[in-house]
């Protein structure tokens, strides 16, 4: 790694002679061919062939001109094509094949450790480093890539997510079906037997979902995120979680679809979101408790909620006059838990708008003047005093209501008032407007989205299949700052998981005051979804903001669990740092390529591209 370093400084500070030009060209044509030598000829498996090929090399540097860049970004792998290369000796090996589905921070067998009470054991337990995995985990046999955006809404490849658990539990609602070797996705729910297109009109007619004010949603109990995936065609991005229970792999089946979701669960911590995110929060029977533990959860949603944002609640015990034998529970039973929600939300200061049907809405206040004033007669909950608004990482649940800021009227909207969608993602956040965020300007705000408008044309420059439509679909920000990257990817057939690291500046709060999602994440420990959800992964400093935290190979592997088959990744940072990630991507069956920055070679910071390579459980086996 020194001479790797060094390398680079001679080559900032000063211009080499010919003669070394020369010589070091000489040992660059004899590594090549040494090389095709060794491996007898050119490998035959179609994702990285292109690697292999002739390209220019720079002696002086070691990093590629993005004109003679050949990594081949293309998806070629079905399920039955997989030809695979046996890695290198020193290459991370195979995880077994039982690990094809682990999710690190809440594995099953570790959690049945954890206090049930509450689902607690359904919540965040990652593992200590020294259980961390060392090893690649292996896609199942037959997987294909999925099918492109807006057909992987409705199908899906079964060999990819293998579980019929879903299909003849949820069969009578409408969720899944298997056809042949495929999922089928009606579009249906516990609640909206008749499809989710035709559950949402019902929405649309108590509160507008197509003039742009309600962007961001939240869906608590998600199923397959078939709610999420419909209200995409409105405009409204929808987080979905749920937790990983005995509805296997639901979180999977979502993003299988090409639907943003996560793994997630309310039990004692706070949901990883920030304070006023969500214009719209849903829940459709998705069995949270809402009255107990004195509101406990229904106060967490009110955290979350923008000021005059929208709780819908459908199933149990809405409309329970109609449903109660269905339900299998007494009339007493189900009137005494409305009641209840009722009053929670009473206490909360919400107003019910409406209940119609199987439909009931209420809305938060658009600031806490008036809630204010009736705590001296509403004894419960007070205001939260010291717990910030924001802090969402581990942080437990209060029964007290997060204060919205301070306003000067009751007319006014408490942190600033929001545009409408699509003006809201140019604007500049009210966060930022207010000097809430230390250390920005608007100023600052509108140079980092002309930045990665620019940045993102460079990386369609040098990674043709990002511009073009069906190739991606998942993509993952590691380190979204103010969502510029996704900002830029708008008008893309794809969607942007915007994570904010739990080290840096918090902008998550600006992520969602433009219309954005994401979520809080320590890149020291693993991300709560499943194996093969992202298509692209875009590292911007991720390895210069975690340097001295934790292991940059341990952060490498959790990137490769997420990635799927044939994925690329986008690594930006400086150039000794993505020597160093170069050197153990290669171990990773990865094929990666150093270019220069879009201003040129002279840029300390350069850009790592990554192509995962296809393989599969079974071809391991066939490689040992």
């Amino acid at each position: 790694m020194a001479g790797a370093s060094k390398l680079y400084q001679r080559y900032f500070k000063k211009r080499p002679n010919l003669i070394s030009i020369a010589f070091i060209a000489l040992l660059c044509s004899l590594s090549y061919f040494l090389g095709v030598w060794q491996h007898g000829g050119v490998s035959n498996s179609t994702a990285t062939s292109s690697l292999l090929s002739t390209k220019a090399c720079d002696p002086t540097t070691g990093v590629t001109s993005s004109s003679s860049l050949n990594l081949d970004f293309t998806a070629h792998h079905a399920a039955n094509d997989s030809s695979f290369a046996t890695p290198a000796p020193n290459n991370f090996p195979s995880c077994d094949i039982k690990f094809s589905e682990y999710t690190p921070c809440e594995d099953v067998d570790r959690s049945l450790k954890f206090d049930r009470d509450r689902l607690i054991y359904r919540e965040r337990h990652c593992p200590e480093k020294r259980e961390l995995l060392k090893c690649l985990i292996p896609a199942p046999n037959g997987y294909r890539n999925p099918f492109p955006w807006p057909a992987s809404r409705d199908v899906a490849w079964f060999s990819n997510v293998p579980h019929k658990e879903l299909t003849v539990e949820k069969a009578v609602q409408n969720w899944i079906r298997v056809d042949g070797d495929k999922f089928r996705f009606p579009g249906g729910g516990t609640m909206f037997p008749h499809g989710a297109d035709a559950y949402i009109d019902e929405i649309d007619k108590l509160i507008s979902l197509h003039d742009g004010a309600i962007r961001t949603a939240i869906d608590t109990g998600c199923g397959v995120a078939s709610w999420g995936a419909y209200l995409l065609s409105r405009n409204v991005m929808t987080m979905s979680f749920a937790p990983r229970d005995t509805h296997e792999a639901q979180v999977q089946f979502a993003l299988e679809r090409g639907v943003p979701a996560m793994i997630g669960v309310m039990a004692s911590n706070r949901l990883p979101y920030p304070a006023r995110a969500f214009d719209m929060a849903h829940c459709s029977r998705c069995l949270i408790p809402w009255s107990q533990y004195d509101g406990l959860y229904l106060i967490e949603v009110d955290r979350i909620l923008r000021p005059g944002g929208y709780w819908i609640l459908s199933g149990p015990p809405i409309n329970w006059r109609k449903h109660w034998k269905g339900w299998q529970r007494t009339q007493e039973d189900l009137n005494s838990e409305q009641n209840s929600i009722e009053a929670v939300a009473k206490r909360l200061c919400w107003k019910k708008i409406k209940e119609n049907g199987d439909i009931a809405i209420w809305q938060k206040p658009t600031n806490h003047i008036h809630c204010k004033l009736n705590r001296k007669v509403i004894k419960s909950p007070q205001f939260c005093a010291a717990q910030s608004p924001d802090a969402a990482w581990y942080d437990k649940m209060e029964v007290c209501i997060t204060p919205m800021p301070d306003v000067a009227s009751i007319e006014q909207v408490a942190g600033g008032e929001l545009k409408r969608w699509p003006e809201r993602l140019y604007a500049v956040p009210p966060r930022i407007a207010s000097g809430s965020i230390e250390g920005v300007t608007e100023e600052i705000f509108y140079k980092d989205m002309e930045l990665w408008k620019s940045r993102v044309d460079y990386y369609k420059k040098i990674i043709n299949q990002l511009g073009q439509k069906g190739r991606y679909r998942n993509l993952l920000d590691m380190n979204a700052q103010f969502g510029g990257f996704a900002t830029a990817l708008i008008n893309d057939p794809v969607w942007v998981m915007n994570m904010v690291p739990t080290v840096g500046k918090d902008t998550l709060g600006v992520v969602y005051e433009r219309g954005l999602i994401g979520a809080y994440q320590d890149w020291c420990e693993a991300m709560s979804t499943y194996p093969r959800t992202y298509d692209l992964i875009h590292a911007d400093s991720v390895f210069t903001l975690y340097k001295d935290r934790c292991e940059t190979e341990d952060i490498l592997i959790e990137m490769d669990r997420i990635l799927r088959p044939e994925g690329s990744v986008i690594f930006r940072d400086d150039v000794d740092i993505l020597v160093k990630i170069k050197s153990i991507a290669d171990r990773m069956r990865w094929e990666s390529q150093i270019v220069d920055h879009e201003n040129g070679p002279h840029v300390r910071e350069k850009i790592l591209l990554v192509v995962k390579s296809y393989w599969t459980a079974e071809d391991q086996n066939q490689a040992r």
